[in-house]
């Protein structure tokens, strides 16, 4: 990002009448709403929440900023250190200025929500178009309305591609990032449980997933799983053209072929029938994933060896299905950011039919915002963990405990190990005291659980 500050002034209809014409000259070349971020000219975003960003004004001076967003009703605590850009709200400024720097660069965008996988996806898709393209991508979790104007503005000029990846936990939120970021290309990845809450019925979610076309081009193209009725319902009212991806052949991509490997996973597809793809990671869903990664460069006119190159070899973003190998040389999966029913079900499964040396040792915690069918739906995971009775499980939380009343006709107190949310360290002293050097560990749950500290412990 490099804009002078008339020039974001006038993007944001900003108050200048404090600075001076040199001033307004200056040029930022970054921007932050973290003052112990901000970086040598900077722009600071001073936001209101648990905390005033008002009141970091001065560390953010400290470490260099060149300008600060300053809400005209704090004007009695203006700063002296650092030139002001009076506004009515500073975070629909930071939004406005991000549309309007958007707009400016104008590189194609991909936009990815879903109920599980956006994260995997987004970076599925941002590695398979950076083989010929200049992509920047959302960054970690920055994916609601302060992070996606933040990934916005981390463009350079020579950016192509955005792949920016849209979060949802209410209605009409994917509605205003879809029309702040306005897509060439809108995917949903499936349609689960998460925020059902809040949300009531899957029928619900999916009619809040569906916002993500709301600000899709006219020209755009809509992808999504071909396989879920909801959405399969959905698509046949919008004007914009639609494909579709899944394990029916009625799909435009599916695969012929699946071969799960330890780590990693072989298929192939409707597509290129005799090109057998290789993804780093295990499970039919991140096949799903990599189909909706593989349509998009297919639209980009990528060749299939770039595409099967770049999946081969795709980095994901930390904690989400990622092999890492424990203090004894064992195998550990770590999906510990994200969880819902559907989600851990597909990741048991893959688990169960995994081929392994030793023991499978699975750890489980909360999946939150399920609202009042929280207890029934995590006792529904024990018909999968029933199928593979060598298991040793591990169970943190509160509702997680009905998944435990479950096993208990069937797992003994040798096999199952039960713990409330705030025992992290004991059930990590008991899982390093137990591990052997041949087991498989999954560790999974919702991030409110905070079961990567445990993953921290385990690993070497």
């Amino acid at each position: 990002m490099k804009m002078t500050i008339a020039e974001i002034a006038q993007a944001i209809d900003a108050d200048t009448s404090l600075l001076s014409e040199e001033t307004l000259a200056k040029e930022i070349t970054s921007v932050d709403f973290d003052s112990r971020n901000i970086k040598q000219d900077g722009l600071f975003i001073p936001l209101l929440g648990e905390k005033d960003g008002h009141n970091y004004i001065e560390s953010a001076a400290a470490n260099g900023a060149g300008a600060t967003l300053f809400a005209k009703d704090h004007e009695d605590q203006l700063p002296v250190a650092v030139p002001v850009l009076l506004v009515d709200d500073p975070l629909k400024s930071f939004q406005k200025l991000s549309k309007y720097y958007l707009q400016k660069i104008n590189p194609r965008v991909i936009a990815v929500t879903g109920s599980n996988g956006k994260t995997t996806t987004k970076d599925m898709i941002a590695a398979v178009l950076s083989s010929e393209f200049n992509v920047v991508k959302t960054y970690d979790n920055f994916n609601n309305e302060i992070g996606v104007p933040y990934t916005l503005l981390q463009m350079e000029s020579n950016t192509e591609f955005l792949v920016v990846e849209l979060g949802m936990d209410r209605p009409m939120q994917l509605d205003f990032l879809s029309k702040l970021v306005e897509p060439d290309i809108a995917l949903i990845t499936m349609i689960g449980e998460a925020h059902i809450e809040f949300f009531k019925t899957r029928d619900k979610i999916a009619d809040a997933k569906m916002e993500i076309t709301h600000g899709l081009k006219e020209d755009g193209i809509f992808i999504y799983d071909g396989d879920e009725p909801l959405l399969r319902e959905r698509a046949k009212d919008l004007s914009v053209r639609t494909m579709t991806f899944g394990s029916k052949q009625d799909n435009d991509i599916y695969p012929i072929k699946i071969d799960g490997q330890k780590f990693t996973t072989n298929f192939t597809t409707n597509l290129w029938p005799d090109v057998e793809m290789v993804i780093p990671m295990i499970g039919d869903y991140n096949v799903n994933n990599a189909l909706m990664a593989i349509l998009v460069g297919k639209i980009f006119r990528i060749h299939e060896k770039l595409i099967c190159k770049q999946l081969k070899t795709v980095q994901l973003t930390k904690n989400r299905t990622e092999w890492l190998e424990g203090k004894l040389g064992e195998a550990v999966l770590s999906d510990v950011y994200n969880s819902n029913p559907t989600a851990a079900l597909e990741v048991l499964k893959t688990i169960n039919e995994t081929p392994v040396d030793g023991r499978r040792v699975i750890v489980l915690g909360d999946m939150l915002e399920l609202g009042e069918q929280s207890l029934a739906m995590h006792a529904s995971l024990a018909q999968e963990l029933s199928l593979a009775k060598d298991n040793q499980v591990y169970l943190i939380g509160d509702d997680i405990q009905a998944l435990a009343e479950a096993l208990k006709p069937e797992y003994d107190a040798t096999r199952l190990h039960v713990y409330k949310k705030d025992q992290l360290d004991q059930l990590a002293a008991d899982l390093i005291a137990d591990m052997q050097p041949n087991d498989t560990i999954l560790l999974k749950a919702s991030h409110g659980i905070h079961l990567e500290q445990v993953v921290a412990k385990i690993v070497k």
